[in-house]
């Protein structure tokens, strides 16, 4: 129990970093905060696919640019500069594309850097400073992977982890608040994401970490030793089900509703929803990974295929073997090996919200009618007649000499 509250405590005190997903320009906070004389290393902890702003929390007020530096490990030779040295760096956050380089990733906006969709490779140390080397502050960012995440499915009494408490330190899960329901007027789910921690005071110094000997499994204050041990912890989500109102909209007036009535035959009303359609046809057997407009992995998601509702509790990637249909944890619907019955309208949700559907067509390409005089069947006619003329000629030379052999074997007549 008391480590459960120690958890909130550290949630508590991380709204500062948790903030990043919430990007904003931010006034001139420079005055306020002097850089630290000796360089520390903020820790921060996200999951593999967010999306994360790191501030630089000081600089000299005559400073008008920054350059920020990425290294994997610290005093390491390679070194990693993510600039166009003058601090406006803009990224088109929709054609970012997961496991690309991290160079094709960032975003510079009011000094601050923004890293799209984090790879576990992007876990190291971001240093804001100038061209010439010298540092005002820096990071120790820690993605922790989803590839082996544990999921608990509340609704059928699973339980998230226990924590984990051995001679030298304790791990245990530091969860983030419930997302909102992700669809609304019929049944829903809520997403809670809890990342790894571990509390030891054998971490190292100069991280500096929200509270006291507490740090992101990942860190690089973890001693080299402790990482085996706690590599055998993994992130984890919740997941239950959840009922939320849609908003309520403009009814139109009277006479417009019953001139709608009539345009419908039959009274009937449209039956798909009102948002937009894009259309995408794809081959057979292709595989294909569609995004919802403006979502974000922290954003609450919900996937249908026409009217059949994608629930996580079924759809989610790793609840079954050999999915061919299944949502990631970054919120993208994949679909692998395309076929016919593929074919469907298929809706996202975001925040509760219905935002945009997806017109899905498998096309075969029709079989061509082949001619004598193609190229192709004048080959295929030339092979088969030098074939046949070939088989011919062997099998008359084969008799020949069959003839010839039995008319010397024949005895002759005393």
């Amino acid at each position: 129990m008391g480590m459960r509250l120690l958890g909130a405590t550290i949630l508590l005190s991380l709204v500062d970093a948790l903030q990043a997903f919430a990007i904003e320009k931010k006034g001139d906070v420079f005055k306020k905060m002097a850089c630290p004389a000796f360089l520390m290393f903020e820790n921060v902890a996200y999951l593999a696919d967010m999306t994360f702003e790191l501030p630089c929390k000081c600089k000299p007020e005559e400073v008008s640019s920054v350059v920020w530096y990425f290294q994997k490990n610290l005093h390491s030779h390679e070194t990693t500069v993510l600039t166009d040295f003058n601090g406006t760096v803009i990224v088109d956050s929709s054609h970012i594309r997961a496991g690309s380089d991290l160079l094709q990733r960032f975003s510079i906006r009011m000094f601050s850097l923004i890293v799209f969709r984090a790879q576990v490779s992007d876990s190291g140390h971001y240093l804001c400073g100038t061209k010439e080397g010298l540092f005002f502050y820096g990071y120790d960012v820690d993605v922790q992977p989803t590839g082996q995440i544990t999921v608990a499915f509340l609704d059928s009494d699973q339980h998230v982890q226990e924590d984990y408490t051995g001679k030298e330190f304790t791990l245990f899960t530091t969860f983030w608040d419930w997302t909102r329901c992700d669809r609304c007027g019929v049944r829903g789910e809520q997403r809670r994401i809890g990342l790894c921690y571990v509390q030891s005071a054998q971490l190292k110094p100069r991280y500096h970490t929200a509270l006291p000997n507490v740090t992101s499994c990942g860190s690089r204050a973890v001693p080299a030793r402790f990482r085996r041990l706690i590599h055998l912890r993994s992130p984890e989500v919740a997941i239950r089900s959840c009922l939320a109102p849609c908003p309520e909209k403009e009814v139109p007036e009277e006479g417009v509703q019953s001139i709608s009535n009539i345009i419908y035959k039959r009274g009937k009303k449209p039956e798909l929803p009102r948002v937009p359609i894009q259309y995408h046809s794809q081959p057979p057997k292709s595989d294909l990974v569609i995004t919802c407009p403006g979502a974000r992995p922290e954003h609450a998601v919900a996937w249908d295929k026409g009217s059949v509702r994608l629930y996580r509790s079924r759809y989610l990637v790793g609840v079954r073997k050999h999915m061919r249909l299944f949502i990631d944890h970054g919120n993208h619907l994949h679909l692998q090996r395309l076929r016919r019955r593929d074919k469907a309208i298929y809706f996202c949700w975001r925040q509760g919200e219905l935002v945009a559907g997806f017109q899905l067509t498998v096309t075969f390409q029709p079989r061509r009618q082949r001619n004598p005089t193609d190229p192709e069947s004048l080959f295929v006619m030339r092979g088969v007649g030098i074939s046949f003329a070939v088989i011919t000629v062997i099998f008359f030379l084969i008799h020949m000499f069959h003839c010839r052999c039995q008319v010397f074997r024949k005895p002759g007549k005393l």
